[in-house]
């Protein structure tokens, strides 16, 4: 595992989502959403998935994986790239689940609020409330994070 910088870390918490890419069975890259919920500096990174579809079956065939997160208004970003291990939801441990909830209704008072600001109708539009509960954890061991920033933004070797 690559240990992950402290800037890598804060921007990765940041992230309401991120871009995960697999591979499905005929080699293609196949490219999902997924949702942060814990990371480790050491070089793991936690998602949740709510559905068993691609994903899944993508890792358990072939458990390459990259994760990708960017701030088009900093113009900087990371890819991580490495192996993953699926978890069963029995499986996963408690803060990781608290950790989804907690960010799933930081996103819908977030929109909320966005919303009061912007003087729209305060509809039902909080599509986090239709989620599934996760059905797995994807636990990802990273073994190379490129810093996605263009040369002349970075602040220094990570």
């Amino acid at each position: 595992m690559q240990i992950l910088s402290d800037m890598a870390v804060h921007f990765l918490k940041k992230q309401e989502f991120v871009i995960v890419s697999t591979l499905n069975e005929d080699g293609a890259i196949h490219c999902s959403v997924k949702g942060i919920v814990g990371i480790a500096k050491e070089g793991q990174v936690f998602l949740i998935d709510l559905y068993r579809a691609s994903t899944y079956n993508n890792l358990k065939n072939n458990p390459v994986i990259t994760i990708t997160a960017v701030d088009g208004h900093l113009f900087t970003g990371y890819s991580l790239q490495g192996t993953a291990k699926m978890v069963e939801r029995e499986e996963i441990k408690e803060h990781l689940i608290v950790n989804w909830e907690e960010r799933v209704l930081q996103r819908i008072s977030k929109r909320m609020v966005q919303n009061m600001k912007d003087d729209k109708p305060h509809g039902s539009h909080h599509p986090e409330t239709m989620f599934p509960l996760p059905q797995y954890l994807i636990e990802v061991d990273v073994e190379k994070v490129i810093d996605l920033a263009p040369a002349q933004l970075k602040k220094g070797p990570e």
